[in-house]
């Protein structure tokens, strides 16, 4: 017993030591890792409260609004414009459709008849057959151009020359300009006879548009002669014809551009009267006397038809 008491006081008393209840247990205190509190200043200027934080170009999308907005102003006044001429238009057609120009010569006073077919078909031939027998003048589309042409002074002549040589079509307005003109001057000196004034229009009109215009303006064709002729028999004629003719358009290069030309624009003015049923077609390949035959057989039964007599 005394033993205990002793060992027991010398471990009180011994340094550093500390007395630990078994009842007791060792307890963890744990701290908070400290945060960063936000900083409440800094060194750096204060911006004014009015200026903006954004970086986005304000200028210039103001710039490209405002453009955006004038080109569709610009639009908006463009298709206006056109509707109003597309409808100024549209009337100016209407009224061009009721009221139609008078042609300068009275078709119950004078007789047109037109005579087509290709370069070399025989046209002038036999349109100087009819001029004896029937009394037609003659105005060969051709002549009128090629004369203009070398006449002194004149306006037109080196475009004409251009036209003829490139085997192109003048323009229209010059060709009947022409024509009229020559028709007027043959009335005025035309002499009394027992049948109206009758005029053979050779080469006229190439194009559907100088048709049209020829017959609101000057005056409605009674009907067409149409000299049908394959092309290798006109060819053949052609450059036999330009040993002496002097033409400049009488050779194989003009020639073939011709005959192209003919086809393109002057075979739709054909169809175009054969609708109406105002063309005789025939046959320019045979002989010269059997072709006139035709011509004068039916010329005469058409003539009588169309002008009462």
């Amino acid at each position: 017993m005394q033993l205990a008491r002793q060992l027991l006081k010398a471990r009180i008393s011994a340094p550093g030591a500390a007395l630990k209840p078994s009842c007791l247990r060792p307890t963890t205190i744990r701290t908070a890792t400290p945060t960063a509190s936000p900083r409440l200043y800094s060194t750096k200027p204060k911006e004014p409260l009015h200026k903006s934080k954004s970086n986005f170009p304000v200028v210039p999308l103001v710039a490209i609004f405002l453009a955006g907005s004038g080109a569709f102003a610009y639009m908006v006044n463009q298709r206006k414009e056109l509707e109003q001429k597309v409808k100024a238009a549209k009337e100016a057609e209407s009224i061009k459709q009721v009221v139609k120009p008078t042609p300068f010569f009275n078709p119950k006073e004078v007789t047109v008849l037109y005579v087509l077919g290709g370069p070399g078909a025989g046209k002038g031939t036999q349109c100087a057959n009819l001029v004896r027998d029937f009394g037609f003048v003659h105005l060969s589309a051709g002549d009128l151009l090629r004369a203009e042409q070398e006449r002194p002074g004149s306006q037109f002549g080196e475009l004409i020359k251009t036209y003829i040589r490139e085997g192109k079509i003048v323009p229209m307005e010059v060709t009947v300009a022409l024509l009229q003109n020559a028709m007027k001057a043959s009335l005025e000196a035309r002499k009394p006879a027992d049948h109206p004034p009758r005029f053979l229009i050779d080469g006229f009109p190439r194009q559907v548009d100088q048709a049209i215009k020829f017959e609101e303006e000057v005056c409605p064709c009674k009907f067409v002669v149409f000299f049908d002729c394959p092309e290798d028999v006109m060819e053949a004629r052609l450059l036999n014809r330009g040993k002496t003719s002097g033409r400049s358009d009488d050779n194989i290069e003009s020639i073939k551009k011709r005959f192209k030309t003919f086809v393109n624009t002057s075979m739709p003015v054909i169809d175009m009267f054969a609708k109406d049923g105002k063309v005789l077609s025939v046959n320019a390949a045979a002989p010269v006397e059997t072709v006139y035959s035709t011509v004068k057989s039916e010329v005469a039964r058409l003539l009588k038809e169309k002008e009462g007599k």
